[in-house]
């Protein structure tokens, strides 16, 4: 049997899929000005062997490689059932709304496509209805916005709030007018018909191709609730992009939770629902105040810890907490949930609503019982602190659920429920699956370990592509020799001086990544003080307006006769982040993103290495900086017609040993080694991009 055919003479997939990449093959159609790369073929044959053989691939893919279609044209032609997921809702309206179209249409395949998305992304017409009706809802501003919600809800089809133009996705209203899976009241709703959640359930059922995210993905894995448990026995081609954000994304649905805030909403749809359809047969508030009153001293407990804080909990309670309170104060909950059950319990033939609402009590009465006995093993505890507090059990990754539940490896006495799907699959059937991983950042090694052990894959097959990108020419790399280190309370404001040095030449185009949210505040309140008032230029900062609108403005840049801007940013920013062109010019990093060695999560995989006589900083510590450094660079150059700087503000990548192999994961970019050669490169890139922007014919 060749490569262009088996032996019953039909041509194999792999052979199609080149036809497609070839010159003037159908690709040539869906993408403008197409022309074949090496790399994005590879990694289209790699997937097209996969799902013929079945198997898992694990593909790290450059910036610019073109990965999207890699995987899309072998899975679109290969004629299989296909489940698509992706990191993000926009990438998932991405992948839906544009390029499997263009795709579809440039291969001419009669292929039907879904688009599913958790709950919290789709109106919910009853709990609609029941906000209209919410005494509480006094503000003017969320009254406005429920009329917005309530007139285009007469014209929606999908009921899907990123079709809802000017939603703040910030918005304290959208809780009251999307469903949850405690909140929901299945078939017994009484807009089930109308529901715009089980109509996307069953457009997904029905489709050739479905387009999902991590999080609903996992959120499915963890308590079978999203629909995929019919759906995924029937896929035999699953492919998951951005893949790098699977362990992070899955350790949070695979453990419990418990949080103040959860218990003051169910307060809230317990007054509101009890006030409006049993007023009078219990004293609700009397009931829903108690339960807000268990929340506040389970909050309490944590005393003045300052936000963002997370707690360790390897005893009987959290540090710095009193164990006999803080089992008080979890008995409270406790109790609190049992008083609702009762009053509950003397109304539930009166409505759906009051069942779901005691199946939700007696959820949070189970969870706090959990979190009074010890940790299981193999998970860690710790508290997050804020204006709520949440407590938090969790795996130290996914590995486990990846084999039993994904792969279906598990030990002949799992049941079938625990492997995850509905229809016991034979091993033949599972076998000949075909599962394909894929990101720009996947590992710093050979075999990405990085993300094939906490991922439970570490027989999957590996391939490595590079980006098309030449970097040498395209970017330059500047590490500071004189500069505070890290820990100075200086450093921020030299970051900040360093990066309006560089706006300034460049006439905005910079992006500050920081790895702190302490740093953000004192970078971006630094720069602001340089350009109070935004003539010269405007200073945005994450958190100050919504994500979508910065981005929006920064790509506005000085377009409109107004200033320039730099974006400060951190956390989500370090990736996805998509700015071509001169659009972006300059991205500072503050310093090396090394995991926070307070972490309670962190510091049980750390045991958890030493225990088994590995390094945590070679096998743990240095490849997770390894992969953010690389994701954070990746900002930069997103095209092969852009140059940009990127500025490194921490000399350790320059002075310590471990730094080469930081080095070495970043792209070979051109070294910038002193003050002098930052400057005159950014005066050339400025001279280049005014050139341009005056003559673009001539660029």
């Amino acid at each position: 049997m060749t490569a262009a055919s088996d032996s019953s003479g039909r041509m194999t997939l792999e052979k199609r899929v080149l036809e497609v990449f070839s010159v003037g093959g159908a690709l040539s159609h869906a993408a403008d000005a197409f022309r074949p790369r090496l790399a994005q073929t590879e990694m289209a044959q790699a997937v097209a062997r996969t799902i013929e053989t079945g198997g898992v691939l694990v593909v790290e893919a450059g910036t610019g490689v073109g990965k999207t279609f890699s995987y899309l044209v072998p899975a679109l032609l290969s004629g299989e059932r296909v489940l698509l997921s992706t990191a993000t809702k926009t990438l998932q309206d991405q992948l839906h709304g544009r390029d499997l179209p263009r795709l579809i249409e440039s291969l001419g395949l009669p292929v039907r496509t879904a688009l599913l998305k958790g709950r919290a992304s789709y109106l919910c017409l009853h709990r609609m209805e029941m906000a209209r009706q919410d005494s509480t809802l006094s503000d003017r501003g969320a009254v406005r916005t429920l009329a917005k919600v309530e007139a285009w809800s007469q014209v929606t089809r999908t009921g899907d709030l990123a079709e809802l133009s000017g939603l703040d996705e910030r918005s304290p209203l959208i809780p009251l007018v999307t469903s949850t899976r405690d909140n929901c009241l299945g078939s017994q709703c009484p807009r089930f018909r109308a529901c715009h959640v089980n109509n996307a359930r069953r457009e997904a059922l029905a489709a050739d191709v479905v387009v999902v995210n991590h999080h609903l993905f996992f959120a499915d894995l963890a308590v079978r609730e999203s629909g995929m448990a019919e759906l995924l026995p029937t896929v035999r081609v699953a492919v998951f992009d951005e893949a790098h954000q699977l362990n992070e994304t899955g350790v949070q649905f695979l453990g419990a939770q418990l949080a103040t805030g959860q218990i003051i909403d169910f307060c809230r749809d317990l007054l509101g629902t009890g006030l409006q359809l049993a007023r009078g047969l219990a004293d609700w508030q009397q009931v829903a105040g108690q339960l807000e009153r268990a929340a506040r001293e389970l909050r309490l407990t944590a005393g003045r810890s300052p936000a963002g804080l997370r707690l360790r909990w390897a005893s009987q309670a959290p540090d710095e907490v009193d164990p006999q309170e803080w089992q008080r104060a979890l008995d409270g909950v406790t109790q609190a949930c049992t008083l609702a059950m009762d009053a509950l319990d003397t109304v539930s033939e009166i409505a759906p609503d009051f069942v779901r609402l005691h199946a939700r009590a007696q959820s949070l009465a189970e969870r706090a019982e959990r979190f009074g006995l010890p940790c299981e093993a193999g998970s860690v505890r710790w508290v997050d602190v804020g204006l709520q507090l949440r407590l938090v059990e969790s795996p130290l990754d996914i590995a486990d659920a990846v084999r039993t539940r994904m792969l279906r490896r598990a030990p002949a006495s799992t049941d079938d429920d625990a492997a995850g799907g509905d229809d016991p699959s034979n091993e033949e059937t599972d076998s000949r699956r075909a599962w394909i991983f894929t990101s720009a950042t996947l590992g710093d090694d050979a075999r990405l370990r990085w993300f094939t052990e906490p991922c439970g894959l570490d027989d999957a097959e590996v391939l490595r592509v590079g980006s098309p990108f030449d970097y040498a020419r395209q970017a330059a790399l500047h590490v500071p020799s004189q500069f505070p280190k890290p820990s100075d309370p200086a450093h921020s404001g030299r970051v900040a001086a360093l990066a309006a040095d560089g706006a300034r030449r460049l006439g905005g185009r910079t992006l500050v990544l920081t790895t702190t949210l302490r740093a953000l505040r004192a970078v971006g309140d630094a720069l602001q003080v340089r350009f109070d008032g935004g003539a010269e230029l405007e200073v945005l900062v994450q958190g100050q307006m919504p994500k979508r609108r910065l981005i929006e403005r920064f790509r506005e840049g000085d377009r409109e006769g107004g200033p320039g801007c730099v974006l400060v940013a951190s956390a989500s920013f370090w990736e996805g982040v998509d700015l071509p062109g001169d659009e972006l010019q300059l991205v500072v990093i503050d310093k090396l993103p090394f995991p926070p060695p307070g972490d309670p999560l962190v510091e049980a995989r750390s045991r958890r290495l030493e225990g088994q006589g590995r390094s945590p900083f070679n096998d743990y510590h240095l490849p997770e900086a390894a992969v953010a450094l690389k994701q954070g660079a990746g900002r930069l150059i997103r095209r092969e017609t852009d140059h940009g700087i990127l500025i490194v503000c921490d000399s350790r990548l320059a002075t310590m040993g471990y730094g080469r192999r930081l080095l070495g994961a970043l792209p070979p970019m051109r070294r910038l080694a002193t003050a002098a050669d930052l400057e005159a490169a950014l005066d050339e890139l400025a001279a280049s991009t005014r050139a341009s922007t005056t003559d673009p014919a001539g660029s």
